[in-house]
């Protein structure tokens, strides 16, 4: 992830950060055609757009067509990322990552607190 204090790895599973030189490729985003859109993230026709709003998230499951409000107990968000099965999302928010591995029905905060995030990217093992 990319944070103004430099780039880091944060293993999901153990929470352990480690500094990286590894830069964040910051993919072109999809227009989704939705208002204050933070940042947007997609895998095959899964679609988790990150919003300024209450809630923070919309999920497009037909790439678009349809949208559902997801992660109301979220704050406000940075950044999103999804892995490659579109169960796992990734969303950030100001010094806190937040991680789904349902589809953004329910979520888990990360205990380590980061400087202020600026991109995340999602690997999967």
């Amino acid at each position: 992830m990319q944070t103004v204090g430099g780039m880091f790895a944060v293993d999901l599973e153990t929470e352990e950060v480690e500094p990286t030189d590894e830069e964040v490729e910051r993919e072109p985003q999809p227009e989704v055609g939705l208002p204050k859109v933070v940042a947007v993230a997609m895998s095959a026709s899964t679609i988790v757009a990150a919003v300024a709003r209450k809630p923070p998230l919309m999920l497009s499951y037909d790439a678009g067509t349809t949208w559902r409000e997801a992660g109301a107990g979220l704050p406000p968000a940075r950044a999103v990322a999804i892995g490659e099965n579109p169960d796992v999302v990734l969303y950030a928010s100001r010094n806190r990552l937040h991680v789904s591995e349902n589809g953004g029905i329910f979520w888990r905060s990360l205990a380590v607190e980061l400087p202020e995030i600026e991109a995340v990217l999602l690997r999967e093992a």
